[in-house]
């Protein structure tokens, strides 16, 4: 999140974790700087565990009402558009990630709490998570040439590889909203994910990057993260629950 704070000052524009506000929005600049100051102190609000406790709510509750405000409507107006379900799948696997740290850090808090907390929250950042990853399996089929152009050249089998990480993106979101292997499917989707940060991204920042280049980069940097906190939720008694108990 800091990257993305970092990212959004230095711009002055919105980040894809914060995209969707209409060009015609009054005063769109200062909610640009406004999103990218929120990355900023919930970024380093999360870097210690004291601070976590207090950084997770606030950051939860503003990608929940800003996917509500800016990404959801979009949805309705163009339920056939894929970019919209693309920056609405963002949000998601962000918002996921918010909420488990937010039922992680819950017991550091109190018993007074905004949102469902325990294994209710758990259940409902796993299903954000879930309908988060369709949308990206999807786009690798709607922007097939695109996503066939980043495969790394030294790859063979371009087309195939585009085809199958769809797929992969697709079962993995299914997995984890019907529970089938949903631990596994976390995982192995965290490292695809992290691996594709890796082997397309980072080669291009350490080149010439430009502005959208490490836009895409921290998003990308972003997403690998939050699915690695999902992940991170069903390790039981010895993960989560654990330090939500001695908070």
């Amino acid at each position: 999140m800091i990257g993305v704070g970092v990212l959004g000052v230095a711009q002055g524009a919105f980040t894809p974790a914060w995209s969707g506000v209409p060009a015609s929005f009054p005063a769109r600049e200062a909610l640009a700087y406004l999103s990218a100051l929120i990355s900023l102190l919930a970024g380093i609000g999360l870097v210690w565990r004291r601070t976590a406790a207090i950084a997770s709510g606030p950051l939860l509750g503003s990608i929940l009402i800003w996917a509500l405000v800016f990404k959801v409507p979009p949805v309705f107006r163009a339920p056939t558009g894929t970019g919209v379900w693309w920056t609405l799948g963002d949000s998601a696997v962000m918002a996921a990630a918010s909420w488990v740290l937010y039922t992680w850090f819950a017991g550091a808090r109190g018993p007074q709490h905004l949102f469902a907390t325990g294994h209710l929250g758990l259940r409902i950042a796993r299903a954000l998570f879930g309908l988060g990853l369709i949308p990206f399996g999807i786009a690798h089929f709607t922007y097939l040439d695109r996503t066939v152009s980043m495969v790394p050249a030294w790859l063979p089998w371009h087309l195939a590889w585009a085809a199958f990480f769809g797929v992969t993106f697709i079962a993995a979101g299914v997995a984890v909203l019907i529970g089938a292997y949903a631990r596994l499917a976390a995982t192995l989707v965290t490292l695809q994910l992290g691996l594709f940060t890796l082997l397309v991204w980072v080669p291009i920042i350490v080149a010439t990057p430009t502005a959208s280049d490490w836009t895409e980069f921290v998003s990308s940097w972003l997403l690998t993260a939050g699915a690695w906190v999902v992940a991170d939720s069903w390790r039981g008694p010895t993960g989560l629950e654990r330090h939500a108990a001695i908070g």
